[in-house]
């Protein structure tokens, strides 16, 4: 199998579960610390399952944005607000085009180490409040990605139009551990269990017959 892509990881359970599904695919792992509430408890995941799987890993700081950008989720814990992802104030926790930025970056080291793909793992329900992670997006990132590189770099993102729960069965099959991953956005010691992705991650590991911590 040829090692041709580029995966974009986060620590969280999607990214986790697409690194072990395409895992003789990656020839590079990317993590991006930007300064989210939730970045140190991530990135050492990530790091965790990319040694275990023998995946180079890199981790790149993006300052620029918790400094300039406004969200939830750079402003510490308390701004985040509780309740399920549908919900109108889950919106206060998008960052401002950062699938966009990451793709950009991970599509430019692709090209720069001759790889033909990038992967990333937003889902279908991430539609609802993050524009960046909805099939149209993924779709212009890609045609973009491809008309500005010579080698015609593509954005793979298998889990477009999958559910978290349909991500939490993928991840269950190959025999994943969601108790080493993380997804709280509070980012503390212990998960809150009352945020948006800690109700949509507890809802899709219900839903697939996993029993976590």
């Amino acid at each position: 199998m040829t090692k041709d892509s580029v995966i974009v990881v986060s620590g969280g359970m999607d990214s986790i579960t697409l690194l072990y599904d395409r895992k003789d695919y990656i020839a590079l792992a990317v993590t991006f610390d930007y300064g989210s509430n939730h970045n140190a408890r991530e990135i050492p995941f990530a790091r965790l399952h990319c040694e275990r799987l023998g995946i180079p890993h890199i981790v790149i700081p993006l300052d620029f944005m918790h400094n300039y950008f406004k969200s939830s989720l750079l402003e510490g814990a308390d701004a985040i607000p509780d309740g399920h992802y549908a919900e109108e104030n889950m919106k206060s926790t998008v960052v401002p085009f950062r699938n966009g930025i990451m793709l950009s970056i991970a599509v430019g080291l692709a090209e720069s180490k001759g790889l033909k793909r990038v992967l990333i793992a937003n889902h279908g329900g991430d539609h609802t409040i993050y524009p960046d992670c909805r099939p149209e997006f993924i779709d212009a990132m890609d045609k973009a990605a491809k008309a500005g590189t010579y080698i015609d770099v593509a954005i793979d993102a298998p889990y477009t139009n999958i559910t978290k729960a349909d991500i939490a069965r993928r991840g269950k099959a190959l025999g994943i551990n969601y108790d080493e991953t993380w997804s709280c956005y509070k980012g503390g010691e212990t998960p809150c269990g009352t945020c948006g992705t800690c109700v949509e991650r507890k809802e899709a590991l219900r839903e697939a017959g996993i029993i976590t911590k």
